[in-house]
């Protein structure tokens, strides 16, 4: 059954994208919806408390990235063994990602909670915010176990071709904690912390329903049984893992140094450009979830040799992400003002914003080209190009060119987005031509191989 899945893939690749797209976009918009779902709830306790979530994202969202290098290694590392037809070496696989993830988590719980204070306080937490923050964010490390098991499962699902059950748990989790929330926040009168054992609560109980889907509807047999250690699979894991890792540490990193600059303006401008980086974020989205489906796909079709069949994907996938960017492009370009609407009626932050996503705007196309890209060859096996793009892109050249515009040359704010956009160029520059340097190797080395072949033949007869 598995084996016909991914021949369906390979025989209708064009399709396959877009089918294993749409779950994906839907279940980024529930991630989404659970920030949104307890800030919501918590913003009826007052400043302190929306404060206290303010500085516990960037620490929740350090962990995320940090998992999410293991699910991408492994991801990457399933979907080849699938295109290659070896069904147990990607069953050892999904094993040594559960262990890894596993101990991973029992790592950072315990260092987090060494850590945790100093670390608040580093940010600058008020004694009464610092308290809250402590409280809610000590609960979720007690939680970070299941976490990290429910992602990785999810995931197995995803090497597989299948985005739809993923999906479905996700959207479990999500209700859960709409439920939840208003329970042990204001009926249990648990404020802060009720908000973060209600999101623990609907953790586990999603990582149940998880591992009740993998037992019944996985088409890969996970189990103990089919873990056989392998020192060379796990470094190919972090291998892929660490670079996807590093780049999320790496965006988290860009925006504390933009922020910081543009405190030198005013806190208006610090909140307008937090404003456009959030409704950036919600336009890329859909690109976001078409690059991991590009990702799966990749490492199927690499694995079965198919490289003809990697580029058309790449290439169709990257005329999607443009077209659709366009076209929110254009909706923001025109009509600015009433996006920026949606989160704040401040007259000074609209008119400080509304140039900036302009400006922001045309770096789009760029923005998709590197994400797939990058993507596709994290499906090839290859991690290192993802996070080397992205250091150019944001620490090599964004940041300086920022600092360079307004302390040097004296220019505006708008000349951060301008920065931005060079960098932007010039990481989808770079991205492409790393690509196709990568797909010249890979065809030339299956050419040689033939050759090789014809010859040994020819030694026998």
């Amino acid at each position: 059954m598995l084996h016909k899945r991914v021949e369906g893939f390979i025989k209708e690749p064009k399709k396959a994208l877009l089918k294993l797209s749409l779950p994906v976009i839907i279940g980024m918009f529930v991630q989404v919806m659970y920030n949104v779902v307890d800030t919501a709830f918590v913003g009826r306790l007052g400043a302190e408390s929306i404060a206290a979530l303010t500085f516990s994202f960037p620490v929740f969202f350090i962990l995320i990235g940090l998992n999410s290098g293991l699910v991408i290694g492994m991801s990457s590392r399933i979907s080849r063994y699938l295109g290659e037809g070896k069904k147990e070496d990607a069953e050892n696989t999904a094993m040594h990602g559960i262990f890894l993830s596993i101990i991973t988590s029992i790592i950072l719980t315990i260092v987090g909670m060494i850590f945790i204070k100093p670390l608040f306080s580093i940010f600058g937490a008020a004694e009464t915010v610092l308290h809250l923050s402590i409280s809610y964010m000590s609960i979720l490390f007690y939680g970070m176990t299941f976490m990290f098991l429910s992602f990785i499962i999810s995931s197995i699902f995803s090497a597989q071709g299948d985005t739809k059950t993923p999906t479905k748990i996700q959207i479990f989790g999500l209700v859960t904690n709409i439920i939840l929330d208003p329970i042990f926040i204001y009926t249990f009168n648990l404020g802060v912390k009720g908000a973060a054992i209600a999101t623990v609560i609907s953790i586990f109980l999603s990582l149940m329903l998880s591992i009740y889907y993998l037992k019944k509807d996985s088409k890969l047999i996970i189990h103990p049984r089919s873990f056989k250690y392998s020192q060379k699979l796990v470094k190919e894991i972090v291998f892929i893992g660490i670079p996807a890792s590093m780049i999320m540490l790496m965006m988290s990193l860009y925006v504390m140094i933009i922020n910081r600059l543009m405190a030198y303006f005013g806190t208006d401008y610090v909140a307008s450009f937090g404003l456009v980086s959030r409704l950036d974020s919600v336009a890329i989205m859909p690109i976001v979830a078409l690059s991991m489906a590009i990702m799966v796909l990749v490492g199927m079709f690499y694995g079965a040799k198919r490289i003809d069949l990697v580029k058309e994907i790449v290439k169709y996938g990257t005329k999607i992400g443009i077209v659709f960017t366009l076209f929110i492009a254009l909706l923001f370009f025109v009509i600015p003002s009433l996006f920026i609407r949606i989160f704040t009626t401040d007259t000074n932050l609209i008119l400080i914003g509304k140039p900036y996503l302009q400006l922001d705007l045309l770096g789009f196309p760029f923005i998709v080209a590197t994400m797939i890209i990058s993507r596709a060859m994290q499906g090839m096996g290859y991690g290192m190009p993802g996070f080397v793009v992205n250091l150019i892109r944001s620490l090599i050249i964004a940041v300086p060119l920022s600092y360079l515009f307004v302390f040097v040359l004296g220019y505006g704010y708008l000349s951060v987005a301008v920065a931005a956009l060079i960098g932007n160029i010039a990481a989808a520059i770079v991205s492409i031509i790393w690509f196709l340097y990568e797909i010249k190797k890979s065809e030339n080395t299956r050419i040689n191989k033939k050759k090789e072949a014809v010859v040994v033949a020819d030694g026998f007869i």
